[in-house]
């Protein structure tokens, strides 16, 4: 569980190579399209990776539009049925496209899309409130232990997706019974967020990315990361490998178009992605957040894909999320 991910997807990701060209991409716009709310990763990712574009003068104009329901469905939905006028927008997405087709929360996989560049990973964090009773990863293991029931974990996903399986696997490492997670899903990592702020749940499963400035601020406090060793974006913030746990997860972030889109303008997308990595600029967004550069172009960012879909499927088999 996970662990097996840990030489292809970890080590794929820090052995990720990247090739670079000297030509700034020339391009008029690009839209954003973002499948769940406000405060999320997928938010944060499309806003920071425009913000850079703009800034470094890849692309003249950047514009945002956030389109929840359906566990990023919706915004799928739409991207198909509107292909025709789509030819300018790049829809985020990460792990839980492969995951939410796989459990047919909507009908459609990465196949009915462009997959035009994964760009990102972002480890999982289990994180508690500054004043929590939770002092440690440990505390949570001994609160699940006398009674699961009690330990309430928010996350910015449906049932059965990323935020869910990344903190029933750091259980079931635990050897505990992943099924008894007592998981609470919010519409995006904002309203997650506040409901671990107000005290409505005492855990949140999110993206280390998400709560890293955070963290740093005191605003919250990172039990734990499922990173295989501690990061030099987070220094103080423990693995779960340091308790014997080796649940180790990278949450992919990448771009997707509309079906039809043609190749020039896939790789017109690429070179500025490629350019991108090579500034200054990007290199505060990606530190800041905690994510790691996890580049792939279209085709190999397609057998990733596919990979993944095999690898996620057993993976969800094994915690009982798929029969």
């Amino acid at each position: 569980m996970f662990k097996g991910m840990k030489t292809t997807l970890a080590a794929s990701i820090i052995a990720a190579s990247f090739s670079f060209n000297a030509l700034a991409a020339d391009i008029d716009k690009i839209h954003f399209l973002i499948p769940g709310g406000a405060g999320g990763g997928w938010d944060m990712t499309a806003r920071g990776t425009g913000d850079v574009l703009v800034k470094e003068d890849l692309v003249e104009n950047v514009s945002f539009q956030n389109l929840s329901g359906g566990g990023g469905g919706k915004a799928i939905a739409h991207l198909i049925e509107t292909a025709e006028r789509q030819e300018d927008t790049l829809m985020v997405n990460s792990t839980p496209i492969v995951v939410r087709s796989l459990t047919g929360v909507f009908p459609q996989s990465f196949r009915d899309l462009t997959p035009v560049a994964a760009t990102i990973a972002d480890y999982g964090a289990i994180v508690t409130s500054p004043d929590s009773p939770y002092k440690t990863w440990e505390d949570v293991v001994k609160a699940f232990g006398e009674n699961p029931r009690d330990v309430k974990v928010a996350g910015g996903s449906a049932r059965g997706s990323m935020d869910h399986l990344v903190v029933a696997a750091a259980f079931k490492g635990e050897g505990f019974d992943a099924r008894k997670v007592r998981y609470i899903a919010y519409d995006a990592g904002g309203k997650a967020m506040a409901a671990l702020l107000s005290g409505e749940t005492p855990l949140l499963s999110t993206g280390l990315g998400e709560v890293l400035e955070m963290s740093k601020a005191g605003q919250v406090k990172v039990l734990a990361v499922t990173a295989p060793k501690r990061l030099d974006a987070a220094p103080d913030i423990p693995t779960l490998t340091e308790y014997g746990n080796e649940t180790v997860f990278a949450n992919w972030r990448g771009f997707f178009a509309a079906p039809g889109v043609s190749q020039d303008k896939i790789n017109e997308w690429n070179a500025a992605f490629t350019k991108m990595y090579n500034t200054d600029q990007w290199q505060v967004v990606r530190d800041r957040n905690g994510w790691i550069d996890n580049y792939k172009a279209d085709k190999e960012f397609f057998a990733f894909l596919e990979d993944q879909e095999k690898q996620m499927g057993n993976l969800m088999r094994e915690l009982g999320f798929l029969k």
